[in-house]
Parts: C-alpha cells; structure tokens; sequence
C-alpha cells in the first residue's frame, strides 16, 4: 500500500514539476527579436495571394508602393482600441487595446497588432486584377487622426484608392463602440465602358515568433493561423508545416473563418456567411507568414456600382463574447487534453464571478464545490486512512517480529486489511481524482484572459502570476505538513522520509505557479484538514464517523 501511495505521491510531483518547468519558461520569455531588425522586413515582400481561376481572372499585381514603415498613417481612437492605419494599403499596422494592459507595463496598453516594436503583425486587404488597389497602394488620408465622438456608435472612416481608367476604389473601414469588430470593405464604382472582374482578398500578416512562450505538461499555447468551417470545423496549423508546405486546412467553403491565434489574443477575418470563399495560409518571406480569404466580387457593370466587405475580430478571447460573434469562433480558447474538464470549469467560475465580482472568491467557491462533490470519497478515504493510522503499532510490532521476511509481513498485513475492513488504496483516491482538477484549473488560470491582471485582495492583484511576496506558496506548505501529521506513518524509514520531503518540495515549485492556482490548493488543503481531522478523532476515539 506505501509503495503505491508513494508511487502516485511521486506521479503527482512530476505533474507539479512540468508545470513548475512551464510557468518558469512562461516567465521567462526569449527575448525579442531587435525592432530594428524587424523594421527591416518590408511589407513589401508579402505577394498577393494569387486566387485560383474558379475566383480571378486577372491576378495581376501593380507596382510596389514604398513600405508601411515610410508610409504616413491615420490614428482611429475609440472607447476599445487605438488602430494606426497606414495609406499603404489601409492596412491596420497597429492595434492597442484599452481595456488590457501590457503585461511589463500595466500603464500601457496591450499592442495586438504590431507595426514592428516587437513583431511584424498587421491586417491587409486588397482587390485582385490590373490597375485595382491592393495592400501595397498608397491611398488617401482623410487626416491625422480620428476619434469616435460622445454619443456616436460607429466611426467610418473612407480611403479612396487613385482611380484608374475610370475605375473608383474606395476603402471603407467601420469601428464600432464598445467592440473589438472592425468591418472592412470595399466600394468599386466603375465609370469606365467595359465591365470590371475582380476578388477581394483579405489576410493577417505576422512573424513566427509566439507572443509569449508558454508551455504546460509538454503542450504549447499555440501560435499561429486556424481555420473553421462546418464540415471540418476547428483546425489550427503550425508555421512549420506553413513552411514546408504540408499543412492542412480547409481551402474552399461558403462558410466560417480564418484566425490568428496567440496567448490570450486573436486576430479573425469573419466573411459572411454563405458566399463562397477560398482560405490561404503561405510563408512570404524570413520568418513571416500569411492566412487568409480570397471572396468573389459580382462582376460591376459599366455605370454601377458594387460593394464587398468582411468583418475583422481583433482582441480578447473572452468565450461569452465570441461566441456570439461567429460561430465556433470560442474555440480559439484551447484548454489541452483536459478541456472536458476545463470548459465546465470555467463556466462554473465564470457563474461565481458574477455573483462575487471577484475572480479570486470565484476561485474559493468552486473549491468548496468541488469538495462537496468528492465528499463521499474523501470521507472514506480519510476514514480508511485514520485506521491505517490505529494500526500503527501492530504493524510495527509485525516488522519486528518478521524482520527481513517482506513475503510473509505482506501477507499478514493484508490479513489485517482484510479483517479490519481497510481499503489500503483509500488514501491514494484524493490525490488521483485531484491530478486533472488541478491541471485543468492550470490550463484555465493560464488560458483565459479574463484571468489576466485579474486581482483578489491586498497583495494579490494578479491571479494569473506567481504571488509576489510568496504567502500563499507558504501557507500551502504549512498546510500540507499538516496533513502529512494527520495522514499513517510508513513503516519504511526512506518512504518516511520522502513524504516528509514532499511538503518543501512542492512549496518550493508552488513558488513559482499562478496565485490563482495556489489559493485553490490552500482553500482544498484547509478543507481536507478538517474534514480529516474530524473523520481521526472519531475512529481514533471508537466513534462512527458521519
């Protein structure tokens, strides 16, 4: 039985000491590549996306205008976000969120979308076709900067292209209050006598280089483009296989969308629903990659005019929010192997923090629940472990008597297990039932954003790191030596001694592991003590317990 409950004790620490692994790699990011020699990645080596002969028929490509490094920008300031957008194209070279901070700096705001100060991360659209405008044209600004006035809902915002033999392109980009969506599109007004074909391509451009290296039990948080449609639904593709051409996705459907996923954050193009389009996911130059949709355009007779547009979602990946957006789209929010226990588990907490207001107390009630739910089984195993604790004695007496003959003491004991009525793997059932709850809490208070900077009180002011001042690391160890007192001694002095080790051990990785998680330990810790505390006195003093 001791050799067992060691085994999963030793399974347990492993556990602890991946995560350990993961949350050191997680604060301790590699380091940036050099803005400046990102800067010299030029925009301009994106080609663009050729679309196939069933979606264009003119994929020609004009000149090159300079880079939008070079390239004046337009500044759009909202209640949500501040977007630099750049005459090259009207691409969105930059996107600053409001509502988030940046994780060093916290009076700064978190840049998603990035013209090079970290990474090279942008949105571009474009049509196809001679002489139409694409990511590389130098549009007109309207002026310096824009901000969405008191009282108004939306600010549009027009770019016209330079008209071409009698063809006028204007970009219309639509911000909205309160959101993250962004509608991109297009008005093609064709003054000239022949008929205009054209598609419209819309694609998110950035770097290889994960926004923040975070791994837990041997799984990376991904980086990188994912698709979804109907029929295939979730698919997420690695740069390396972008890069050596294997990767696999969807390529044509008349539904769902294209993402770039990265820690906490994602980047969607949303056409609508319904229009057939073409996905695309392509390495364009060192280190920088490119996802996207090609949509037709209804061929544009001379004297009318057409439109075609797709929405942009650029943010948080807060589940309630995006979910009602597109659908599927909260699958960007990737749990692991454990999301069947993860995804209720943060719906529970999610429950709790509208009734609290608080992410922390959120967290304490839904220990408490969980213990509620595994009362039955923690009360028989703490009962069949404070037995094992009454027998401490017969079974020394019994190593004395057989000494080295482990064959016959083995056999004796289970005699005794037998006629006492003692599972001698009760003790091991709490520790196996909180292996997945633990790393599904993990996966959570690492996965979801709205975790992020949240605060619980005094010193706490961010669950998702490690606590500063390491109290509840502290207090977590104190209360395991607690139940390490309350729990049967190992006959075994060397197993005695590894699960005396186990408490400072386990504290000294705890150190480093999220608040949030800590304060669930400590609250199922304290929980355990006296619920076993309670059920050891009652067999201790001849009593039945409840």
């Amino acid at each position: 039985m001791d050799n067992r409950r060691l085994i999963l004790l030793l399974i347990f620490g492993l556990s602890l000491f991946m995560l350990w692994d993961a949350w050191l790699k997680h604060n301790n990011p590699p380091a940036p590549v050099a803005a400046s020699q990102q800067n010299t990645r030029s925009v301009d080596s994106a080609a663009i996306p050729q679309a196939s002969a069933s979606l264009s028929t003119d994929p020609s490509v004009p000149v090159a205008s300079p880079t939008a490094a070079r390239a004046p920008t337009l500044k759009i300031r909202t209640d949500s976000l501040v977007a630099d957008i750049s005459a090259d194209g009207g691409d969105i070279v930059r996107l600053a969120l409001t509502r988030h901070k940046a994780t060093d700096d916290k009076t700064k705001n978190f840049v998603l979308l990035d013209n090079g100060s970290t990474h090279l991360y942008t949105a571009q659209s474009g049509l196809t076709g001679e002489g139409l405008p694409n990511h590389k044209t130098r549009f007109s600004l309207p002026q310096d900067e824009l901000v969405m006035a008191e009282g108004e809902d939306t600010l549009v915002v027009r770019l016209p292209a330079p008209e071409v033999n009698g063809v006028a392109v204007t970009k219309v980009l639509t911000f909205h209050r309160g959101s993250y969506v962004i509608d991109v599109g297009y008005e093609i007004d064709n003054g000239s006598d022949t008929p205009v074909r054209t598609d419209a391509y819309f694609q998110l451009q950035r770097d290889g280089t994960p926004a923040e290296s975070v791994e837990a039990m041997g799984v990376h948080t991904f980086t990188g483009p994912a698709f979804f449609t109907d029929a295939e639904k979730f698919v997420k593709v690695d740069f390396e296989d972008i890069a050596d051409r294997s990767a696999t996705f969807p390529k044509k459907s008349d539904n769902g969308w294209l993402a770039m996923v990265q820690h906490y954050f994602v980047s969607a193009i949303l056409p609508e629903q319904g229009i057939q389009r073409e996905y695309f996911a392509r390495k364009i130059g060192d280190n920088l990659f490119t996802a996207g949709a090609i949509l037709p355009v209804a061929e544009v007779a001379p004297g009318t005019t057409e439109t075609i547009s797709a929405r942009l979602y650029s943010g948080p990946q807060e589940q309630a929010h995006l979910e009602t957006i597109a659908p599927g789209l909260d699958l960007v929010v990737d749990y692991g192997w454990l999301t069947v226990i993860a995804a209720p588990l943060f719906w529970v907490l999610q429950w709790f923090h509208k009734l609290t207001g608080n992410w922390g107390w959120a967290i304490i009630l839904v220990t408490i629940c969980l213990k509620l739910i595994f009362f039955p089984l923690s009360a028989a195993s703490y009962k069949s472990m404070a037995k094992m604790r009454t027998l401490g004695p017969r079974l020394q007496r019994m190593k004395e008597q057989f000494g080295d003959d482990k064959v016959r003491m083995q056999k004796e004991m289970m005699e005794i297990y037998k006629k006492e009525k003692i599972n001698p793997l009760g003790g091991c059932l709490p520790i196996l039932v909180q292996i997945p709850v633990f790393i599904a809490l993990y996966w959570v208070l690492l996965g979801s954003v709205e975790m992020r900077q949240a605060p619980w009180l005094g010193w706490i002011q961010d669950l998702s790191v490690k606590d500063p001042y390491y109290i509840l690391p502290i207090i977590m160890g104190v209360s395991m030596l607690i139940q390490m007192r309350l729990n049967p001694t190992p006959p075994d002095p060397m197993q005695a001694k590894v699960m005396m080790a186990m408490p400072i051990v386990f504290t000294v990785m705890f150190l480093f592991f999220p608040a949030g998680l800590v304060l669930y330990w400590v609250v199922n810790n304290t929980l355990s003590i006296a619920q076993q505390w309670q059920i050891t006195k009652m067999v201790e003093g001849g009593k039945k317990p409840a």
